[in-house]
C-alpha cells in the first residue's frame, strides 16, 4: 500500500513537472526539468497549505490558493505575474491533455501533483 502510494505520488509529480516544464519552456525559455520538478513540488505544497487555511471561504479561498500557486511559479522562474500565470495555464492545459489521453487508453484515476485541479 505504501509503495503504491509512493509510485502514484511520483508519477503524478512528474506529470505536473512536465506541465510546468512545457509552460516555462514556451513562456521564458527555461530548459531545466529538475527546476520544474522542484517547482511542481513547492507549488503543490503551497496550494495545499493555502487551501487548508482559506480554501473553505467561498470564491476567495480558491482564488488565494491559485494566486499563491502562481506566486511560487513567479518566484521560481522570475517571469513577472503575467508570465507566471501563463506558465500555470500552459501547465494546466498540458497536464489536462495528457490525462485525457491516458483516460482514452484506459488509465483512469490519475491526478497531477504540482498542477492544481487537474
Amino acid at each position: 500500500m505504501v509503495v503504491a502510494t509512493a509510485i502514484v505520488f511520483l508519477v503524478s509529480l512528474l506529470l505536473g513537472a512536465v506541465g510546468i516544464y512545457v509552460g516555462a519552456r514556451i513562456i521564458v525559455g527555461a530548459k531545466d526539468f529538475d527546476h520544474a520538478i522542484v517547482t511542481a513540488l513547492l507549488g503543490a505544497i503551497v496550494w495545499a497549505v493555502a487551501g487548508a487555511l482559506v480554501g473553505w471561504i467561498p470564491l476567495v479561498g480558491p482564488l488565494v490558493a491559485l494566486v499563491a500557486y502562481v506566486g511560487v511559479i513567479n518566484w521560481r522562474y522570475s517571469a513577472e505575474w503575467t508570465g507566471a500565470a501563463m506558465i500555470a495555464l500552459l501547465a494546466w492545459i498540458t497536464v489536462f491533455a495528457a490525462l485525457y489521453a491516458l483516460n482514452i487508453v484506459g488509465v483512469t484515476g490519475v491526478e497531477a501533483t504540482g498542477v492544481p485541479d487537474v
